[in-house]
C-alpha cells in the first residue's frame, strides 16, 4: 500500500515530470532516471555551500519506497546533513504528485549523498567558512 502523504513545508529544489522516454513500456519510470535527478537535485545545496564545483563521491543510502509513473509531477527536497573538511553529505526526499482525479501525494525515494568540493583541477579543496 502506496504512504500517502502532503508535500513538505518549504521549496522544493528541483521539480520535473517524467516523460515516455524516461519509462518502460508499461509506464514505470526507470530507477536509473529517477537517481540521476536525486543526484542533481543533491548538488544543489551542495554546489552552493561549497561556493563552487562538487563532485559526487558516495551514495550512501538509497530507497525506491513506490513507483513513479509518466506523468508524476515530481518534487526533490534537499537538505544537508553535515560537512567535513572538503565533503557534504545531503539527504534527498522525492515526493510524487499524481495526476488523476485527485492529487495524490506519494513518497517516492530517500537517498544520502556525499559530494567533495573541488578546485578548477577537479582536486578536493576545503569548503569555505560560513559567514
Amino acid at each position: 500500500m502506496s504512504e500517502i502523504t502532503r508535500l513538505p513545508d518549504g521549496m522544493p529544489v528541483l521539480r520535473v515530470t517524467p516523460m515516455p522516454a524516461d519509462a518502460n513500456i508499461h509506464g514505470d519510470v526507470f530507477g536509473g532516471w529517477i537517481m540521476a535527478q536525486v543526484d542533481i537535485a543533491g548538488a544543489i545545496p551542495a554546489a552552493r555551500r561549497a561556493n563552487g564545483r562538487v563532485a559526487t563521491v558516495a551514495v550512501t543510502s538509497f530507497v525506491f519506497k513506490n513507483p513513479v509513473f509518466v506523468g508524476d509531477l515530481l518534487s526533490f527536497y534537499a537538505r544537508i546533513l553535515k560537512t567535513g573538511t572538503t565533503s557534504i553529505t545531503v539527504e534527498v526526499e522525492v515526493y510524487a504528485e499524481r495526476m488523476r482525479l485527485q492529487t495524490e501525494v506519494v513518497k517516492v525515494t530517500e537517498a544520502t549523498l556525499v559530494y567533495v568540493a573541488t578546485d578548477e583541477n577537479r582536486r578536493p579543496r576545503p569548503l569555505p567558512p560560513l559567514s
